[in-house]
């Protein structure tokens, strides 16, 4: 029998869903953005409210036919048909779907792949909200343009490669998504236009060092663990050591303590290595 691939982008972005309502109180995937905001894991509920905000202001200023694709857990979407917006959200993700149909009630659910989807009648919005980069790049924006209402757009929060991205070979570099080269190359070359932009990269770069400041806790416990183990149970340490060389090997376990126990995660290396958009564009005529 054929083994079934695990779906790590699925658990990521379900565990990362618990971790949010757990720090927040709310069930939201996105970055935030801190303009003003002190940065620290209290404030950052409030930073991914006025991140919202911002999005909102690159939507049409009425009532409009929305496509929320790879719609989180519902929220935006919730605050979409609260401000009058019909709203259709395309999801993967069984447990999002779920989420997204007890938060966003009033909203069309499509429980598959944006790939996949085909859609009845036309969006006038197109909205991606950190979920372009999941998508082929000339996938998402030439599917988008069969799905699009004539003065329909597509608005674009998320995060590209920058032209100072270099990948390690070993260690993970902090952020992700399409690189910004190809991405402005595909948007001229598919004819569309550029309503409007805003590069917040400075702004939402402090988020990755409150997600980071967690696994440095989580990693410190672990270190703990690890001294007593080697002061007082030495055989058990051999074989906690052995068991995890058997299923990870070198480069797993350097990524590993990577994440647990340094801080190249942080602010700074974001904005080095990436560029985060909001960005809205229209199909030229």
């Amino acid at each position: 029998m054929a083994r079934t691939k695990m779906d790590t982008r699925a658990i990521g972005l379900d565990v990362g869903l618990s971790f949010a309502k757990w720090l927040t109180g709310a069930e939201n995937l996105h970055y935030g953005d801190w303009t003003g905001l002190e940065v620290n894991a209290a404030n950052f509920g409030p930073a991914q409210v006025a991140y919202t905000d911002r999005l909102f202001r690159f939507l049409p200023d009425k009532p409009c036919r929305i496509l929320d694709i790879g719609g989180g857990a519902g929220k935006t979407a919730r605050k979409l048909l609260a401000l009058g917006h019909k709203v259709e959200i395309v999801i993967p993700s069984a447990f999002l779907a779920g989420r997204c149909r007890e938060n966003a009630k009033g909203a069309v659910v499509h429980e598959m792949r944006f790939e996949d989807f085909a859609g009845e009648g036309k969006f006038d919005v197109c909205l991606f909200s950190e979920s372009f980069q999941y998508i082929p790049l000339g996938i998402g924006l030439q599917k988008c343009l069969g799905l699009l209402a004539p003065g329909g757009r597509i608005v674009i929060a998320d995060c590209f490669r920058g032209e100072g991205f270099r990948e390690d070979k070993v260690l993970a570099t902090v952020g992700g998504g399409h690189l910004i080269d190809r991405y402005r190359a595909k948007v001229a070359g598919l004819g569309f236009e550029t309503l409007s932009e805003e590069d917040i990269t400075a702004e939402v770069a402090p988020s990755v060092e409150i997600e980071q400041g967690l696994f440095n806790v989580v990693g410190h416990a672990i270190t703990r663990v690890d001294q007593e183990l080697s002061a007082k149970r030495p055989r058990a340490k051999w074989l906690i050591d052995k068991v995890i060389r058997l299923f990870m090997d070198e480069r797993k376990r350097q990524r590993l303590d990577q994440r647990l126990n340094q801080n190249t995660r942080n602010a700074q290396v974001f904005a080095e290595h990436n560029v985060y958009l909001m960005t809205a564009l229209e199909p030229r005529s």
